[in-house]
């Protein structure tokens, strides 16, 4: 899910002594704003005291962009991204195999974190045997093609299947999260043992070509997963009465409206999936994770009072005046809480408060925001009759167990629904990482696997609900 904290970093920094030359490679990573992930890749290279840098982000087809301001005094790392009046500034620690801190850019912050050489070298080795095919496939909606893989089983015969649908933001068919390659590795693993699985790329993202993500909504979405569901069932060696869906996160919330607008979706599986609405879930989340992060109890007060007003001015259309008012005084006061050397790089104050108001009430005006925040996901539960397993991670802070599993429960109950189980993973993120806190800026550091048994509930469901 998307969020956006108000905090500075709180780093406990340690005297390194190491000599510039450590650095001195590709580096890569994502950058994560408001919960949306955006990979990309920095090479650094020192001559004598000069320290140089390039960075590529291939999501936006951006290569060899030359990076300025770079300086590296152990352990603090500093690089800049000039962009006509919206530099993006990084500020973060070294720590010998990585590197990780605060990231802004006209106002808006978030966080970065980079490890050594390709990001697909973070994955967690693969050493199952592959007893599955692959076949690269391209299908259509509302105007967008998509483009995703389908792996089936190595034999004879039709098989039962599942169409996997990512979370929130702008997502590869492999939901490729810090080198974390969620949804390949459950596709893999269920190929593996007799499922076939589709993945595809989001809207705008890879291979798929058409609107963005954030000129949709979550309906538009359910759209992709009925057309996903369509082109399975073209293939001779799909089990067409046998097909269900499996949502993580924001798929979460599309598998129910994609199970009730048709009848040949045989079960659903929520990964994270919410029960509440998008702006309850934002001011939650936010909350847990600025607790996580030590924020004060004004911070978070604070924040919860500016996302009340973002629901009540941006979404239900209310008086803006209140709203630009409160940001200004927010970004007001951060910009008096910065440092002389970051006041000195904003040329105006004035401007900048006004852009900085400008950007963050655009970010939430966008046509996916307003749907996600408004959005109710009980009611479609509350008409989904067939098999539902939901699964939540006991440490995760993006969509709480406590929050959202007895809303849910609940809606399946008044449904009727006989067929459903929840299984709670208690020292699982929102990932279904094994966590420490929970927090999202834990991500990159976690194994890139899965918690002891989620792969296998997840088989051993599916198979039971279509035999």
């Amino acid at each position: 899910m998307r969020t956006k904290t108000i905090l500075a970093a709180f780093l406990l920094i340690t005297s390194f002594t190491f000599s510039q030359s450590e650095i001195d490679t590709t580096w890569n990573g994502a950058i994560d704003i408001m919960g949306t992930k955006l990979g990309f890749a920095v090479k650094f290279t020192t001559t004598g005291s000069e320290v140089k840098a390039v960075m590529d982000i291939p999501e936006q087809g951006a290569m060899g962009l030359v990076l300025d301001k770079v300086s590296f005094k152990n352990p603090k790392i500093h690089f800049e991204l000039p962009a006509e009046s919206r530099t993006a500034v990084f500020d973060g620690i070294y720590y010998l195999d990585s590197m990780g801190g605060t990231f802004s850019q006209s106002g808006i912050n978030g966080r970065f974190h980079l490890v050594r050489g390709e990001l697909t070298d973070q994955t967690a080795p693969d050493t199952t045997e592959k007893t599955f095919n692959s076949e690269e496939v391209t299908f259509y909606n509302d105007g967008n093609t998509f483009a995703g893989t389908i792996t089936y089983p190595k034999k004879e015969g039709k098989f039962p299947a599942v169409v996997l649908i990512t979370g929130s933001g702008a997502q590869n068919r492999d939901e490729d999260i810090y080198g974390f390659k969620i949804f390949k590795i459950i596709a893999e693993y269920l190929s593996n043992n007799g499922i076939a699985v589709l993945r595809y790329d989001d809207r705008g993202v890879g291979g798929s070509k058409g609107k963005t993500v954030n000129e949709s909504t979550t309906m538009d979405f359910a759209g992709d997963v009925g057309a996903a569901i369509d082109l399975l069932k073209t293939k001779d060696y799909i089990f067409a009465g046998s097909i269900g869906l499996l949502g993580h996160s924001e798929g979460g919330i599309v598998a129910p409206l994609v199970a009730i607008q048709r009848d040949d979706v045989s079960y659903i599986i929520l990964m994270a999936g919410t029960g509440v609405k998008g702006i309850d879930i934002i001011k939650e989340q936010s909350k847990l994770i600025m607790k996580a992060e030590n924020a004060t109890e004004n911070e978070i007060t604070g924040y919860t009072m500016v996302m009340d007003l973002i629901y009540a001015n941006i979404v239900k259309n209310g008086d803006m005046k209140e709203l630009k008012e409160q940001l200004a005084q927010n970004v007001e006061d951060s910009f008096d809480k910065m440092s002389a050397e970051e006041k000195k790089a904003i040329k105006n104050k004035d401007e900048y408060i006004e852009k900085t108001v400008d950007e963050t009430i655009s970010q939430f005006s966008s046509k996916w925001m307003k749907y996600f925040l408004s959005y109710d996901p009980a009611k479609a539960l509350e008409k989904v009759t067939i098999p539902v397993l939901m699964l939540f991670g006991g440490k995760d802070l993006q969509v709480p167990v406590s929050q959202n599993r007895p809303p849910m429960e609940d809606a399946l109950k008044k449904a009727g629904n006989q067929e459903y189980l929840v299984k709670v993973f208690p020292d699982a993120n929102h990932l279904f990482q094994e966590a420490g806190t929970g927090s999202p800026n834990e991500y990159p550091q976690l194994p890139k696997a899965f918690v002891p048994g989620f792969l296998e509930e997840i088989l051993e469901w599916i198979r039971v609900k279509t035999q």
